[in-house]
Formats: structure tokens, C-alpha cells, sequence
């Protein structure tokens, strides 16, 4: 919900570190499988109770995420870097909650599965459209250097990351955060299919 308006600090702040990575022969593609590996690590520490240790690879994983695309504007962005990108952070995305489903099966398992079942859903529809927009040659006003269009709702990013810091902060909380953030991805599922049936009801030029 607030992505875009964060992500001007959130460049300005990583990339000069970007164009020291890039001079150093860092490339956008390792910094993202790093990110990744330490986004498994936080899934691992999860699902033996570590919270506290999870939280910090978690944080660690997201400053990775950013610096990632630091690395690409200061050499050349690529379809690739961008395919990794996305791709990995859904996966992550649903590493977390499937943690706490394997910390204490009788207690999580059904939130969390409710929880992944929402980001399905969420996720579908942000690729979906993306692959539609892409087709027709539409860019986001909003995200206009990312690789694929970028489909807001209410809950994205920065939403995601606050739920998984609460989830760590409280473990014992996860089926009530799960629930409600949940229920926010229904909507935000609700409203993309909407958007999509809207912008994408002809063959002529659609406005999302």
C-alpha cells in the first residue's frame, strides 16, 4: 500500500552502496541468491523456535532483496535479474508463515495455511496481470524501473515485512496476525480481479 512512496528513500539510501558492489564485480544476480539463502535460513530458525534469530534474517534478506536492484542500475538491468527477483521473493514470502506451521503444527497449521492460501491468491493476481500488461506494452506510473508491471493493493511489501516482524515479536500471536493479514490478501485478491477485468475487457487500449 505504501511501496512507492518509501522506495525513493529506499533507493537514495542503498544506492551509492550499489555502484560500490558494481566497481567491486558484485553482480545484481549473487546478491539475490544470497539474499534468498538467507531468507531459508530465517525459515530454518522459524521452524526451531528461533524467532529472534529468524527476525534478524529476515530483516537481512529484505536489505538484500533492495540492494539487489541497487546492483542492476549501477551496471544493466536485466530480464533475468528481474525474473529472480520476483521469483524468489513469492517464494520467501511463503517460507515464513510455513515456519511457524512446522514450530507447532497443532497451533499454526491451519492459520498458516489459510495465510499461504491468501498470498496464492495475491500473488496470482499481481503475475497475471503483469504477463497481460506486458503483452500490451504497459508500464506502471508508480514503479516505472522495475522489471514487470507492478500491481498495487493493500497489502505488498512493506505490509508483508511488518506482519513477519510482529510474527517474531509474538510468536504466540501468529494465528490471530495470520487471520487478519489473511483477510487482507483476499481483498487485495478481490480488487486485482477487478482492476484485470476492467483494464483488460478488449483488445483495444486498456487503462489500468
Amino acid at each position: 500500500m505504501i511501496d512507492a512512496r518509501i522506495l525513493p528513500l529506499q533507493r537514495a539510501v542503498l544506492q551509492p552502496v550499489g555502484f560500490r558492489l558494481k566497481n567491486l564485480g558484485i553482480h545484481a544476480d549473487w546478491v539475490s541468491l544470497a539474499g534468498f539463502a538467507i531468507g531459508v535460513g530465517a525459515f530454518v530458525a522459524i521452524a526451531l523456535g528461533q524467532t529472534a534469530l529468524g527476525l534478524v534474517l529476515i530483516l537481512l534478506n529484505r536489505f538484500f532483496d533492495g540492494l539487489d536492484g541497487a546492483v542492476a542500475r549501477a551496471a544493466t538491468p536485466s530480464d533475468r535479474g528481474a525474473f529472480l527477483d520476483i521469483a524468489l521473493d513469492f517464494f520467501f514470502y511463503a517460507l515464513v508463515p510455513l515456519g511457524f506451521a512446522l514450530q507447532d503444527p497443532q497451533v499454526n497449521g491451519l492459520p498458516a495455511a489459510l495465510l499461504i492460501t491468501s498470498f496464492v491468491g495475491s500473488g496470482s493476481s499481481f503475475l497475471a496481470f503483469a504477463a497481460i500488461a506486458a503483452r500490451r506494452g504497459l508500464t506502471s506510473a508508480h514503479y516505472p524501473t522495475k522489471g514487470i508491471y507492478y500491481l498495487g493493493g493493500l497489502t505488498e511489501g512493506f505490509e508483508t515485512i511488518l506482519l513477519f516482524v510482529a510474527m517474531c515479536l509474538w510468536p504466540a500471536q501468529f494465528p490471530l496476525f495470520a487471520a487478519i493479514f489473511a483477510g487482507a490478501c483476499m481483498l487485495t485478491t478481490l480488487l486485482r480481479w477487478r482492476q484485470g477485468w476492467l483494464a483488460f475487457q478488449n483488445n483495444d487500449e486498456p487503462e489500468p
